[in-house]
């Protein structure tokens, strides 16, 4: 898959749980039965705020991620829209 489009709205998938753990979070897809660890309280932020922001370059912005890690971030929001975790917000 080619990388998200940070300018587009994302959020969590409907079956998707959020489990906060001191390193990070654990996902949950209750569909797919996937985990997903993430290792990262910064992307952690991202994730819980993407249903609030217009889009994943705000929730990015909000979480405090200044541009020179956002090909990162974008990296990682990728890799949880391959896995179903996170999915495009539809008007």
């Amino acid at each position: 898959m080619s990388e998200i489009d940070l300018d587009r709205a994302w959020d969590l998938h409907p079956q998707v749980s959020v489990r906060p753990e001191p390193f990070g979070a654990l996902l949950y897809h209750f569909g797919t039965r996937k985990l997903s660890f993430l290792k990262d309280l910064r992307l952690l932020a991202v994730v819980q705020s993407l249903g609030d922001a217009p889009t994943a370059r705000a929730a990015c912005t909000a979480a405090g991620i200044p541009d020179s890690d956002l090909a990162r971030y974008n990296a990682a929001l990728t890799a949880l829209v391959s896995s179903s975790m996170v999915v495009e917000r539809t008007p």
